[in-house]
């Protein structure tokens, strides 16, 4: 099931709860500053997908795409915060420049939905989550590290999602 290259690991999710399990093993291994672009269609899996980030990074709130508000947060205990930011609204960077989007990904790790809306000012260090609808309980996900950080942490994704070096 790995393939493609050192930059990047591709898996199928066979339920809802199998993708919010592999983005627990992500959300875990977050720290601030980082930024995960989920890219799909609508139904594709992306909230589901942050749902388990959100928890393996620790926070107990509940998840829900932040569609019409632009921005979810969700805080952990210790009241640190991930930032979700839904682009597809957005009409470009300036839009997402005026959310102040530094501002958000110096909070704490930043998850962006549609960032091809808003590429242009994305920051070039980031783990790329494509996911695809396949069937009602299949999706394709290919995750692609950017820059030194998610290159070093991919092979440990790869470990713990996958069992193997």
């Amino acid at each position: 099931m790995p393939i493609i290259d050192s930059h990047a690991l591709k898996m199928v999710s066979r339920s809802a709860e199998q993708t919010r399990r592999i983005g627990m093993r992500i959300g875990h291994l977050l720290q601030k500053g980082d930024l995960l672009c989920l890219t799909g269609d609508l139904g594709a899996g992306k909230t589901t997908f942050v749902q388990g980030v959100a928890r393996g990074w620790g926070s107990l709130d509940q998840v829900t795409s932040p569609t019409f508000v632009l921005v979810n947060r969700y805080r952990r205990p210790d009241g640190e915060v991930i930032n979700h930011l839904d682009a597809y609204r957005l009409s470009g960077a300036l839009d997402a420049e005026d959310l102040d989007f530094t501002q958000l990904l110096e909070e704490g790790p930043l998850l962006v939905e549609w960032p091809e809306r808003i590429k242009e000012i994305l920051p070039r260090q980031a783990l790329w989550v494509a996911l695809e609808w396949v069937g009602d309980e299949q999706r394709n996900m290919l995750l692609t590290a950017q820059g030194a950080r998610f290159e070093g942490i991919l092979p440990e994704l790869r470990r713990q999602i996958l069992g193997g070096d």
